[in-house]
């Protein structure tokens, strides 16, 4: 059975305005891409879900975006610090896919390195509100990098089976062009395993609890696998990430992965 176990911060980086956390494993396992942990920072009340980002043999990464009090407690920790970790927990990606397409926008690209690592580092399409956002991209090998105006639905290729974690109005879109696409939804958790429904999201009018039966969904229902037409999504849905403005664009930091290519933005 799964507990909550004190554990120790190894390091910590500053990816544009992201902290990349780095722990020391002990004997957590990393599980499958698209799962999530538990961090519980010192003197926070509740803790907070993350999807891990990074996995070796001695360390994982987490992804944090220093919005609120208990993401920006977590980004506040050094080396020596310790933080209380519950996880895996949730169910992943599936990986059994031929053409995998790796799909971000913004925050959601913290699931993708260590998706992209388990599947021996396919070709991706990353949106960010900004360059200085998109410095994430680094951590994503093979990536096309695309800022606002333009949004990743503007940059899928056809004919791929797409992995995709973002913001809903994005995620909504991507299955408008990939109905067989595997989502990664986010809601506030409290509990992580079930218990408070604080989790729970209307997905085709049915609540599901993203930390059970997600975060990684199926893009359309059973009833449509099933050769049955439920109905699209609605027509004003969002065409991509929820970001605001065209920005100025600038080179992205290569890091250790290979270098991102950076798209102009259209216009």
């Amino acid at each position: 059975m799964l507990k909550r176990e004190s554990h120790s911060v190894s390091g910590a980086e500053t990816l544009g305005p992201y902290t990349l956390l780095h722990v020391r494993r002990g004997g957590l396992e990393p599980g499958i891409p698209g799962q999530f942990f538990m961090l519980e920072a010192p003197g926070c009340l509740l803790p907070r879900p993350m999807s891990l980002c990074l996995a070796t043999a001695d360390e994982l990464g987490f992804l944090v975006d220093p919005v609120g009090p208990r993401p920006r407690a977590l980004c506040s920790l050094g080396r020596g610090d310790r933080l209380a970790i519950m996880g895996p927990l949730g169910n992943g990606f599936r990986l059994d896919v031929e053409r995998p397409l790796l799909v971000g926008g913004g925050i959601g690209v913290a699931p993708l390195p260590y998706l992209s690592q388990r599947l021996g580092g396919p070709p991706a399409v990353l949106g960010f509100r900004s360059a200085w956002h998109a410095e994430a991209a680094a951590l994503v090998p093979n990536a096309e990098v695309v800022v606002e105006p333009t949004y990743v639905t503007e940059a899928l290729p056809p004919d791929h089976d797409v992995l995709a974690c973002g913001p809903a109005p994005m995620l909504e879109s991507v299955r408008r062009l990939a109905p067989a696409a595997q989502l990664a939804w986010e809601a506030p958790m409290a509990c992580g395993y079930g218990a408070c429904w604080g989790c729970a999201v209307e997905i085709e009018g049915e609540l599901k609890r993203l930390c059970m039966e997600g975060p990684v969904l199926d893009s359309w229902p059973a009833a449509a696998r099933a050769g049955r037409s439920p109905a699209p999504p609605p027509p004003d849905a969002a065409v991509g990430t929820v970001l605001s403005g065209p920005v100025p664009v600038s080179t992205v930091p290569s890091g250790t992965a290979p270098p991102a290519t950076l798209r102009e933005p259209s216009r």
